[in-house]
């Protein structure tokens, strides 16, 4: 089936979930944000969540960084 992932058209397989499709994704050990069809979804909600057509996602990751001084 096709869903709509940051922006791209994908094929993934039918009755896949969110779980599942961030351990396809290689996304497991990240900090995400996923948002599908303008609602962000709970992450106690990714085991649960089935995909279908046309769905548009939006998965954006946190990436860590140290705190930036300007020291004069």
């Amino acid at each position: 089936m096709l869903v709509h992932i940051n922006g791209e058209t994908q094929q993934i397989p039918d009755g896949i979930t969110i779980a599942d499709l961030i351990e396809e994704m290689q996304l497991g050990n990240r900090r995400l944000a996923i948002e599908i069809n303008g609602e962000i979804l709970p992450r106690s909600e990714y085991a649960r969540r089935t995909l279908h057509t046309d769905d548009k996602l939006e998965i954006v990751h946190a990436i860590g960084g140290g705190q930036y001084r300007d020291h004069e």
